[in-house]
């Protein structure tokens, strides 16, 4: 990609994301401060340093019928609070009363998610008027829905990571059972923390009573007792969150190490950092620009070339690097290997060589730019789906933590065998060349125009040539629209687009976090086909 289109697009990006970031924008914004109250990200901001945020382009173009929800109206990642690194989950209020969208639901579920796999304690700053009833079939009842995130409370609770959560604002209907299953809690003076407000109470039972009565802060200090700390205002409620969370044992700081060691000064792949990856590259020009300075220990490096495997430290600390190679290679018996593809033998690496991370319990970092498996008679009679089903068995059973960043193409089976989302990173990142798809673009278009005439012909109609061209437009259009990255971080395929420059920086934060805690599961995967 050259200078000036990666240039713009990182540019349209920063402006795309300045916008979501003010969430329901600037109306909605003084509507929060007349009530004395900050947002989301205010809330944040004075409490929590170096705020990672994750999910930013959650719902990013949906929902377009109800107005949008920029970010899916809640703020999540993860913070230092007291010298501590927490997961924080707040409601954002400016995007329709911090109401729960699909979306909503599934962003707090990868946030818990995150917790759990990391032991991170989690910190919910709650301001929501409950479900987004326009939507509600889509929100309410379903595994990865609403309810989901109380059973984890639940979960989290029992495993021993702690969770506070300070309720800052409304807080009704099932909602309601997210703070009171929490460690400690906060609640502000002019918050509400009810199962039903005072319009649907008297619809439902007749029962004439006010806001203060059915849920105030007063009313649960004095007497329900469902609240541990009252609190006048979000200051007040932020500054004691602090104090909590500071009295948590040592063993809840963040994980340190020996200072970590510095990457290459100038590794001959940083230009791509700069100006975008080329078509083919040697990757292993790339992996010193993430890596510590020092040595790559290539594993079997004149093995199954489109997939490169190795050794290095990441911060100081022992890593496994699987990256696709996307420059072609020969074979000792002649054959080319197309870059991005992956064959028979580097699928049977690949697998070799996570099992042996998993063995000596070092996490392993995935650089997709894959463009699948490879296809014909020869790679099929050569065992190609014998060789990948091994390989995702691995990744399925694999123990260590597990950090994928997507550069370039993640199609197919290629994005289930180097860890996509379906596979349980521990995080996932994205470039924003990267490229999410079943199967790379021309191909895809072929096959969905074909799929279209066809459909046509059977309907009795034959389309001429200009008709064709403006099928073939209309398909390939759709298909960009659909691979751009912007299009999976609004389905959480992935947990944020990251600047190239920003790979190491963001790299170090995930893998300390990923290494805070190891539960010592034992490395097993059941039947492989060899």
């Amino acid at each position: 990609m050259a200078a000036k289109s990666l240039s713009s697009l990182l540019a349209e990006l920063r402006s795309d994301a300045e916008v979501i970031r003010a969430g329901g924008g600037a109306q909605a914004i003084d509507r929060q401060h007349a009530k004395g109250r900050l947002t989301a990200r205010e809330r944040i901001a004075a409490l929590a340093t170096d705020f990672f945020e994750l999910g930013l382009w959650a719902a990013w173009q949906m929902y377009g019928d109800w107005g949008g929800a920029p970010s899916a109206g809640v703020v999540t990642g993860i913070g230092t609070v007291a010298g501590r690194d927490v997961m924080i989950i707040a409601n954002d209020a400016t995007v329709k009363a911090g109401a729960f969208f699909p979306m909503t639901a599934k962003k707090v579920l990868r946030a818990q998610r995150i917790a759990m796999d990391n032991r991170l304690p989690l910190v919910y700053l709650v301001d929501s008027a409950g479900v987004f009833l326009p939507l509600q079939d889509e929100v309410f009842p379903d595994e990865d829905d609403f309810g989901r995130i109380f059973r984890n409370n639940a979960v989290i609770s029992a495993m021993g990571i702690p969770q506070y959560a300070a309720i800052l604002g409304n807080c009704v209907a099932g909602g309601g059972y997210l703070p009171v299953l929490c460690d400690k809690l906060i609640m502000t003076e002019g918050s509400g923390l009810y199962l039903a407000g005072p319009a649907l109470v008297k619809a439902a039972i007749g029962q004439v009573a006010d806001h203060e009565e059915l849920g105030g802060a007063a009313m649960h200090a004095q007497v329900s007792g469902t609240i541990d700390f009252r609190e006048k205002d979000d200051h007040a409620a932020l500054d004691r969150l602090k104090r909590l969370v500071e009295m948590l044992p040592a063993g809840n700081a963040p994980v340190r190490h020996s200072e970590p060691l510095g990457s290459m000064a100038d590794p001959k792949g940083s230009e791509y950092l700069t100006l975008g990856l080329p078509k083919e590259y040697d990757v292993r020009d790339l992996v010193p620009c993430f890596l510590d300075a020092g040595p790559f220990d290539e594993y079997k490096a004149e093995f199954g070339p489109t997939l490169v495997c190795g050794y290095g430290r990441l911060g100081g600390v022992p890593v496994g690097v699987v990256a696709n190679q996307r420059k072609r290679s020969r074979t000792p018996q002649g054959e080319v290997q197309v870059g991005g593809v992956i064959y028979v033998d580097a699928a049977d690496k690949a697998a070799r060589f996570i099992m042996d991370c998993n063995q000596t319990r070092i996490p392993i970092i995935f650089l997709q730019d894959v463009n699948g498996f490879m296809v014909g008679r020869a790679s099929e009679q050569a065992g190609i789906i014998r060789s990948g089903a091994k390989l995702v068995n691995v990744i399925s059973n694999s123990v260590v933590p597990k950090i994928t960043v997507i550069l370039g193409g993640s199609c197919g089976a290629g994005n289930y065998a180097l860890c996509g989302k379906a596979f349980d990173p521990r995080f996932i990142f994205a470039w924003p060349t990267a490229r999410y798809a079943v199967m790379g673009g021309e191909q895809a278009a072929s096959t969905l125009l074909d799929i279209q005439i066809s459909a046509l012909k059977r309907a009795g109609h034959v389309p001429d040539a200009d008709e064709l061209a403006e099928l073939r437009q209309k398909v390939e259009a759709s298909y960009e629209e659909q691979t751009d990255v912007r299009f999976a971080a609004a389905r959480l395929w992935v947990d944020a687009i990251i600047e190239p420059a920003q790979t190491r920086a963001v790299l170090l934060k995930a893998l300390s976090l990923a290494i805070r805690y190891d539960a010592g599961r034992e490395f097993k995967t059941g039947v492989l086909q060899t």
